[in-house]
């Protein structure tokens, strides 16, 4: 098989349904008839990370949810964890936020702006019993930053980046939380298996006369590499690297998980009233033994590989007609406005980014979105643009910078890793056109000057608007130790 046709082939989409439904539906007895929403949010997870793109990953429920609902072939995220949550509770660009530049660290007095309400506020507002399971990750220096005082009902996880999945400890502090309260109950126990129990709990005890919005924000699969031996053994003895092994049993965790879950809907009733959007908050970092083939880079990049998600919607109920998938442009700054519509709640939200697609998933029709910004950092001195089927990267769009073959595909293939690295030859502008070259293998600027230019003026329109990055500092009142051991709101 030769690379373009294994390339191809593996960005090749199965025919799909078109979800056609109303936020109006029929509801069964004694329940609401606005939808269910559940977000399932997966970290770290790449393109290449799930079945219905490589036959080598243990993801039967996500493949056939995927295949029974609509596959967003072309939605995208940030490019790493904080900037993606936070466009997605406030459907702001980060740039728009002043967290543009990484990711939240602990002890940071950063956090997601407090300006306006977000998602699990907006839902509120509308009748939503509104609950949050797994990983914050837009700061927690001050209780009001924290989700229990950003609209959700209960909160039950952690509010930093990466932790151990068993004593639930970074940077030498302890952090799992049950709402408000240290939860040492935690200790010993996998997170992707906690969260898993506490969604359960909460469809099971959920009153079904209220819509509910539930946004499980997995811990998988990001670093550290840790999985259930069982796992291992029963789901990943085929894959020949050790460490891409362990990863295999971390995806094949997080798979049944969203069994259980949607297993629980289903049992509740609830399943024919509840849309479910599921995504990765960005791509895959390959030095990590994600994948994100046949993409080009990684997480942290502006590369494709970087920030176009693994993502599907399903509604089972709404369902009209097979052989066809979203290929439309989303970002995800869409999900607010989006969610909020299907919530009966209008489809114009004031000063955001995002635009509504919820009619437009429903018809399966052409979307409303046009381009949106990968990113702006005026401290890195890049970003890029997407309009149409091209792209624009002004600066360096960041290392890993190749195309990565994971190691279970590499003899299917006949294809190994290809790896550039360094920012020095970077041009100061490289255009892609992504609906021929997806895999941005080929600049085209040279000879696509009008777009170019075009492109450039688009751009720069954008920069009057940026927030200027926030500043951060390491504050030393933050320290577990000031906190009986653990990771505390209250230093800022």
């Amino acid at each position: 098989m030769t690379r373009a046709v294994a390339s191809a082939a593996l960005l090749l989409l199965p025919l799909l349904y078109v979800l056609h439904c109303s936020n109006n539906v029929d509801a069964a007895q004694g329940q609401t008839s606005q939808p269910n929403i559940v977000i399932l949010l997966a970290d770290d997870l790449g393109w290449s990370d799930v079945g219905w793109r490589n036959p080598f990953m243990p993801t039967p429920t996500l493949d056939k949810m995927a295949r029974e609902g609509m596959i967003l072939n072309q939605s995208y995220v940030q490019q790493t964890c904080s900037p993606s949550r936070a466009a997605l509770m406030s459907g702001r660009y980060p740039h728009h936020l002043g967290l543009q530049y990484n990711t939240i660290k602990s002890g940071w007095n950063i956090h997601l702006a407090d300006d306006q309400p977000i998602l699990p506020e907006a839902l509120k507002k509308l009748g939503y019993a509104t609950h949050m399971v797994g990983k914050w990750h837009l700061g927690f220096c001050n209780w009001r930053y924290t989700p229990t005082y950003r609209g959700f009902q209960s909160f039950y996880g952690y509010y930093n980046a990466a932790e151990d999945y068993y004593t639930h400890i970074e940077n030498n502090g302890y952090d799992f939380r049950d709402n408000d309260q240290v939860d040492k109950s935690a200790v010993g126990l996998y997170s992707t298996n906690l969260f898993n129990d506490r969604a359960i709990r909460i469809i099971n005890d959920h009153n079904t006369s209220q819509p509910l919005f539930l946004y499980l924000a997995y811990q998988a699969v990001h670093g550290p590499l840790q999985a259930p031996q069982e796992y291992i053994d029963r789901h990943c003895k085929h894959i020949p690297d050790n460490n891409r092994k362990i990863k295999c049993g971390m995806i094949a965790a997080l798979d049944e998980s969203v069994k259980n879950v949607t297993h629980a809907l289903k049992q509740r009733g609830l399943m024919d009233n509840t849309f479910i959007l599921f995504s990765s908050d960005n791509g895959g970092p390959v030095h990590e033994y994600a994948s994100n083939y046949p993409l080009r880079g990684s997480k942290i990049t502006l590369w494709e590989g970087g920030t176009r998600a693994a993502a599907f919607a399903y509604a089972p109920s709404f369902l009209q007609k097979t052989n066809s998938s979203y290929e439309e442009l989303i970002h995800i700054t869409d999900w607010y406005p989006t969610l909020v519509e299907a919530a009966g709640g209008g489809s114009s939200v004031a000063n955001i980014d995002g635009v509504s697609q919820w009619k437009n998933l429903l018809s399966g029709g052409p979307g409303p979105r046009q381009e949106f910004i990968y990113n702006m950092d005026e401290v890195r001195n890049d970003s890029a643009i997407r309009r149409g089927r091209y792209k624009l990267i002004q600066g360096y769009a960041r290392n890993p910078n190749g195309w990565f073959v994971p190691p279970e595909l590499e003899k299917a293939l006949n294809e190994t890793t290809v790896d550039i690295h360094g920012e020095k030859n970077s041009p100061p502008y490289s255009l892609y056109d992504l609906e021929t070259d997806p895999e941005e293998r080929h600049n085209i600027i040279d000879s696509h000057q009008t777009v170019f230019h075009n492109l450039k003026a688009r751009l720069d329109s954008y920069r009057p608007s940026l927030v200027p990055t926030k500043h951060y500092d390491y504050i030393r009142a933050s320290k577990p130790d000031n906190f009986n051991g653990n990771w505390s709101p209250g230093w800022c």
